[in-house]
């Protein structure tokens, strides 16, 4: 992330969410003389729902996290589609927190989802071993596969993170460049997305593992041909097109980015939002469930109700609304 800030901030988003799942799933159990029976009832005693109010005040924070982050993808990374999404999420974040308050319970599952895509994510973000292990799997994948295509570059010290997980080629004029592996190279952050998604939805075991099983896999492979595209191209300076345009584009005087900046920031960053509607497609054959939360978010954007399991002719019967209230149902709270 940008700063320790913001990875303080992400934790603290994580807990907020997981707090109102958790004050959510307590309501939701069933009366008793248990321990936790007389605490269930003084929830249920108060004028406003505490799960509502907890995500709420999560969907508020996600946007100021999203703010702090926009200077970093925008200017740092010169990254125009993560900056354009991180700008546009401190409005959806704020809209879905409203949403939410003033009574659209459903989106308790996408909050839910956020949590769970946390709990995934940070731990490689701010954990040194797991980081560590994760670049060097996808380094050494990366590596084998630009071998396989007849591309074999001095693998050396990245100068980011000091890892042995750079790969140097030089041109024939004899200038070097270097390619570096990060943590955003290996794909973690869709696939954080849908294990949080599949995890976030109450869907049996089973339905839930062939969703992973349909997801992980092919966001794994995808990035490892991403990976190797964008160090193939970069480090052999296929895509010196439009240079002085691209350069006044991402605001850079070094013409050998120029490919780079084609393969990674335009090209894969576009594709990928293409692959992950795809995917997304894939995964919602396998849990149905997910409808809601695709609902939600295409409510949130066209402000319309839509029934997206007869526009995709999935089976009604095993999909749950996690008992959450939309505007016009006849359900409370």
């Amino acid at each position: 992330m940008a700063s320790p800030f913001t990875d303080l901030l992400g934790w603290v988003v994580i807990a907020t969410f997981l707090s109102s799942a958790a004050v959510d799933a307590l309501r939701r159990g069933r009366a008793g003389t248990g321990p936790l029976a007389p605490l269930r009832r003084r929830l249920d005693g108060l004028a406003v729902a505490p799960e509502r109010a907890l995500a709420t005040g999560g969907w508020g924070l996600f946007a100021v996290f999203w703010l702090l982050l926009f200077p970093h993808f925008a200017f740092t990374q010169q990254s125009y589609v993560e900056g354009i999404l991180s700008l546009a999420a401190v409005p959806a974040c704020l809209y879905a927190g409203w949403l939410l308050w003033n009574g659209r319970d459903s989106l308790h599952v996408l909050s839910r989802a956020v949590a769970a895509m946390g709990v995934v994510y940070f731990p490689f973000e701010t954990v040194e071993p797991l980081k560590h292990g994760l670049i060097m799997i996808v380094t050494e994948q990366t590596g084998w596969l630009m071998a396989q295509f007849g591309y074999q570059p001095e693998r050396v010290a990245g100068p980011i993170l000091g890892y042995d997980n750079a790969y140097l080629f030089t041109t024939p004029e004899g200038h070097g460049l270097l390619f570096e592996i990060v943590l955003a190279c290996t794909g973690l952050g869709s696939m954080a997305i849908f294990v949080g998604l599949i995890a976030a939805v109450r869907a049996p075991l089973g339905r839930k593992l062939r969703a992973l099983a349909v997801s992980i896999p092919i966001i794994w492979l995808l990035n490892v041909l991403r990976t190797t595209f964008i160090g193939i191209t970069f480090g052999n300076q296929y895509l010196q097109v439009f240079v002085d345009e691209v350069l006044l584009l991402f605001g850079s005087s070094d013409p050998y980015m120029v490919s780079f900046f084609l393969s990674d920031r335009v090209i894969s960053q576009v594709l990928a939002v293409v692959a992950l509607v795809g995917i997304t497609y894939l995964v919602v054959r396998q849990l149905p469930e997910l409808v809601t939360v695709i609902e939600d978010v295409l409510y949130m954007i066209t402000k319309e109700e839509h029934d997206l399991l007869s526009a995709l002719d999935l089976p009604r019967d095993p999909v749950e609304t996690d008992g959450g209230r939309r505007p016009g149902d006849e359900t409370s709270r």
